[in-house]
């Protein structure tokens, strides 16, 4: 059996050696079982939070003008405002308003790598307009950017590492991320049925952390069978998610989950989610840390009993070999998200995401008919997965 529900663990727990190796080994089940949790307790002000929360929807109030003065199209750092329906997910359109940020850096020298246009200023949205802005994000992202560094400590804790295990991809100059993000519902979008949100992905680098920021659920988690599972809003927590470099670097122990988001139901007004995205150096490279041969049997033993076979057909983001630099990944990652964006500044880089689209098309159509000439001729398949593609 896979998980049906999302675990939800108190971060003070961490701070008493009376409780702290309790906390740990939860977290060890969550990270092994799901890939998936909660946290409540941070240690974050609850009025800088609902100041985040304020401002963040306050931003979507703007006259369409003032939001387009920082259009992401205008930066090759994939910072800034993206209109409805401009990100791409699993080859469908994302219907989601959002607006990216990033902890502070300079512009990048002439002679700097490509995927060091990632480094750059924030483009913030006019002070006269969303007076404060800028300051509570800019306190928001350094607190969160403290927080994250603690949570990858107890991860490393968890699974039988030292504390420090994870600062070799850890530098000054790393950036950490986050979305401020609207999801219309049905009802605006002017759709029947259900529509795509967010489209079934994963988180690509080591940990982000949710903040959901209106009570609407939407946010889904897919488990080993195949089967969504609702993660609601819950208040005082962020939700968790581990990322496709951590599973790289523990060798699969720490399971990257697959999640979506739904639109919200028709008349229901839209969804508010603000996720930061824990950063690495760009520079570093993934090799695996050496876990424990205990900790390996564990998540060996969990894979077993689900007869051995992970039901997910999801990219792997960061396979051994692939890239030479986390950075050199991540750039590819953005242009095929955001191939408006990919069409001023990379058209070299989107050409060749787009042949390597086409091919993996073509093969999975052919996969398809395949299937299906041998489904006519014998007991109906069971799904191996149900994704929304």
């Amino acid at each position: 059996m896979s998980f049906s529900s999302i675990p939800i663990l108190d971060l003070s727990l961490s701070r008493s050696p009376e409780t702290k190796p309790q906390l740990l080994a939860d977290l060890r089940h969550a990270l092994l079982e799901v890939g998936f949790l909660y946290i409540k307790n941070t240690g974050l002000p609850p009025d800088l939070v609902a100041e985040v929360i304020r401002l963040g929807k306050a931003f979507f109030d703007l006259p369409e003008e003032k939001k387009l003065e920082v259009e992401m199209k205008n930066a090759k750092s994939f910072l800034g405002y993206n209109k409805l329906g401009m990100e791409i997910t699993r080859f469908k359109t994302d219907w989601r308003e959002q607006i990216d940020l990033s902890t502070p850096h300079p512009i990048p020298g002439p002679n700097d790598p490509l995927y060091r246009n990632l480094l750059a200023p924030n483009l913030w949205p006019d002070p006269n307009a969303l007076p404060r802005f800028r300051e509570i994000y800019e306190e928001y992202m350094a607190r969160m950017g403290d927080m994250s560094m603690e949570f990858t400590s107890l991860i490393a804790q968890a699974i039988g590492l030292p504390s420090d295990a994870f600062a070799q991809f850890f530098d000054e100059a790393q950036q950490h991320k986050l979305k401020i993000v609207k999801y219309p519902d049905l009802e605006e979008l002017g759709v029947e049925g259900e529509a795509q949100g967010v489209g079934p992905h994963k988180d690509s680098m080591l940990t982000s952390y949710l903040l959901q920021a209106s009570h609407h659920r939407g946010l889904q988690v897919q488990n080993a069978e195949g089967q969504w599972v609702d993660c609601p809003p819950i208040d005082g927590t962020f939700v968790v998610a581990i990322g496709q470099g951590m599973e790289a670097l523990t060798q699969g122990v720490c399971q990257s989950t697959t999640h979506r988001v739904q639109s919200p139901a028709r008349g229901t007004g839209a969804r508010f989610s603000i996720p930061f995205f824990q950063g690495v150096s760009y520079d570093a490279t993934f090799e695996s840390m050496d876990v424990p041969a205990s900790v390996k049997k564990l998540r060996s033993d969990i894979l077993e009993r689900r007869g051995g076979v992970r039901l997910d057909d999801i990219e792997f983001t960061f396979i051994k070999g692939a890239w030479s630099r986390l950075g050199e990944a991540t750039l590819m990652n953005r242009i095929k998200s955001h191939p408006d964006v990919g069409e001023r500044w990379y058209p070299e880089q989107l050409k060749k995401i787009r042949e390597d689209q086409a091919e993996e098309a073509a093969k999975f159509a052919a996969k398809e008919a395949a299937s299906s000439q041998t489904t006519a001729s014998s007991v109906p398949a069971q799904p191996q997965s149900i994704q929304a593609h």
